[in-house]
């Protein structure tokens, strides 16, 4: 089945040029798509009514009542006939609205709904039509914002200082900042930020200036204010902050790292290929329009492995490693500087084209820079994934379309639909058409589409026209629409190579049969990919004596590769493994990383007797450092209720 071209309201020509210098009149604006896919449910805005087009923050830091209060000004752009714009809030307490002159404006604040928040409605007073205007909200976040983690002293590596950072995505920025949230109304921004000596303030865009000394009030301590902007326009929930006691170091002309004093040369030397890694990018796929590629290694409690802030990635502790073995994860963020970044979804029902598209391009990157080999394996475990997935959904299970079911939360949607199956899809179409085809029109993808939403319409068009054109019988090979619109995996698929894993399949092939284990030395000369897909591959139940001797062997619990300490770990838990619960139990309270902490709590609560009174004593101790999202998805496993954790079933 074919869709229709995209529909779109071109407010202005885009550009990626530095406009922080222009009149609100000439800023570049990107377009608002009309199409039935890109309709986002997630936000009250009418943005074809009234939109944001750039947002202006004068915060400030409050460590002790943990909230940033101050001033948004926003830019915005009203059709002709608009009297009012609606904005997302979650919780935000406001304390007054005026226009750019100072005059007041009526304002309401409407009903909370659940996993969405509230709209904030402005009037826009006798300024209206198509000219840009301002308004300017005084407000506050409210208590417990779930995009902002604020961390006690000890909850960091130096533990002296208070550490703050953000996770907006998907849809937490309207926690903090008054916008219309949502991926396909894109906005510049810039933030005047004020914290206490002697923190460091960073954030996703482009420091301007050295920080500015304001002194003290009697009986605080010194304040600085920091200055950002973000010129190209961008999805307001990739607007990022974190401050804490930082470090930077260089390494390369484009690329540095922040992180603590205690982590920075542990961080540094595990990103020493940074620009490597940015300069097969731009072979591969044109461009790389953001200047800067810094990244920030943040506390344990951040829920994610790395979130793609552009010009400041955010990344977790866990990844390093010792030897760059999970450099992919660098790969894979790196990569949604053209995918997710530079395109972004219009809505968050096209998710697989921000992450699996960029999960196709990070093989691609890994495959420059670490070779061939390690990029087959990596993609090997994706498909794997997509596999396991598909089997326990069922191929048939809606929750398996990339294009994600309509109503779906964007905190409940499927990674292996959108990561795994979106990788798969690209690499089905790179081994049907040819790589220096695809490569040549994923390019051109970018650049005709730099810095604009998109969705699975306008993907899939775009190929029609530019890769297929008239060949009917590729058209047919290709199954676009079965792989976007469709279930399970197409008959299609291109299968990893068989041969790059082996000797970890034969390996686990064998211990499944007799229980013979690897050689400790062949062991240590694997990749960590390899030593992952050995332990996926263990017998779901394994006795104290097969783990005992699964850890002698192998040397499980001394790793120093988080991604297969967690594996050993859940292996051990789901056997009801005494000897590895104090590891357990000193890994969930140093790491808040939701792809370890989850599936931990899991393994513990799925025993029932003997691991349920463990989970219960662990997570009363540890919640209270995990991020909102993480705390959200453990609460549900253990039937976390008004400070207790419940005994009933999970």
């Amino acid at each position: 089945m074919r869709f229709p071209l995209i529909a779109a309201i071109p407010i202005f020509l885009l550009t990626a040029c530095d406009t922080s210098d222009l009149p609100l009149q000439e800023r570049t604006v990107a377009p608002i798509l009309t199409s039935e896919q890109a309709q986002d449910e997630f936000t009250f805005a009418r943005p074809l009514e009234a939109r944001v087009t750039h947002v202006a923050l004068d915060l400030d830091l409050d460590f002790e009542g943990q909230r940033v209060e101050g001033t948004a000004t926003l830019d915005v752009q009203a059709a002709e006939d608009a009297t009012e714009i609606v904005l997302d809030s979650d919780g935000l307490i406001v304390g007054g609205i005026t226009d750019g002159n100072g005059n007041e404006l009526e304002y309401e604040i409407g009903e909370t709904e659940e996993g969405k928040g509230e709209p904030i409605t402005v009037q826009l007073g006798e300024l209206t039509g198509p000219e840009l205007q301002q308004i300017v909200i005084d407000y506050a976040s409210g208590p417990e914002a779930a995009a902002l983690q604020w961390l006690d002293p000890e909850q960091t590596a130096g533990g002296e200082h208070p550490f703050v950072f953000s996770q907006g995505q998907p849809i937490l920025n309207r926690t903090w900042i008054p916008t219309q949230d949502s991926p396909g109304i894109r906005q510049t921004w810039e933030a005047r930020i004020t914290a206490p000596e002697p923190l460091t303030v960073v954030m996703s865009g482009i420091s301007r200036g050295e920080p500015e000394e304001l002194g003290a009030n009697e009986g605080e301590a010194s304040r600085r204010a920091f200055e950002f902007m973000m010129d190209n326009s961008i999805p307001p929930y990739l607007i990022a902050i974190a401050a804490g006691n930082l470090e930077f170091a260089e390494l390369g002309p484009r690329s540095g790292v922040w992180a603590e004093p205690q982590m920075i040369e542990a961080a540094a030397e595990e990103l020493g290929d940074t620009e490597e890694l940015i300069d097969a990018g731009v072979e591969l796929f044109g461009e790389y329009r953001w200047g800067r590629y810094d990244m920030i290694i943040l506390p344990p409690a951040f829920p994610y492995g790395g979130m793609e802030n552009p010009v400041l990635t955010f990344l977790t502790p866990t990844f390093i490693a010792g030897d760059r073995s999970n450099n992919g994860l660098i790969a894979h963020e790196l990569a949604h500087s053209w995918s997710g970044n530079l395109t972004t979804y219009a809505s968050w029902r096209d998710g697989w084209l921000n992450e699996g598209v960029t999960s196709y391009i990070e093989s691609r990157i890994t495959e420059a820079v670490y070779g061939e080999s390690r990029a087959e394996q990596e993609y090997a475990l994706s498909y794997a994934s997509l596999e396991e997935a598909v089997g326990e959904a069922g191929a048939d299970d809606p929750t398996t379309s990339m294009r994600t079911p309509e109503g779906t939360s964007p905190f409940e949607t499927i990674g292996p639909a959108i990561y795994d199956k979106g990788t798969v899809f690209l690499r089905t179409v790179e081994n049907i058409v040819g790589r220096e085809e695809f490569d040549a029109w994923l390019t051109q993808w970018f650049d005709e589409h730099a810095f604009q939403p998109v969705t699975s319409e306008m993907f899939l068009a775009d190929m029609r026209e530019k890769l297929i054109g008239d060949n009917a019988e590729l058209e047919e090979q290709l199954m676009l629409d079965e792989w976007v619109y469709g279930t399970g995996i197409p008959e299609n698929a291109y299968q990893p190579d068989p041969q790059a894993f082996a000797a970890a399949d034969g390996a686990a092939q064998a211990y499944a049969e007799d229980g013979t284990l690897p050689a400790a030395r062949d062991w240590e000369s694997w990749t960590a990919a390899s030593q992952r897909r050995f332990l996926e591959e263990l017998p779901g139940e394994l006795s104290d004596r097969e783990l005992a001797a699964l850890n002698e062997r192998l040397g499980l619990s001394e790793t120093g590769n988080n991604e297969v300490l967690f594996l050993w770990l859940e292996a051990a838990l789901r056997n009801e493994y005494d000897p590895a619960v104090d590891q357990a139990e000193q890994f969930l309270s140093q790491v808040g990383r939701n792809k370890f902490v989850a599936p931990l709590f899991a393994a513990l609560w799925n025993t029932g007797d003997w691991g349920r009174p463990i989970a219960t004593r662990i997570y009363e101790d540890t919640r209270g450092g995990y991020h909102s999202y993480t705390r959200n998805n453990v609460d549900g496993i253990v039937g976390y209720e008004s400070g207790e954790a419940e005994a009933g079933e999970a």
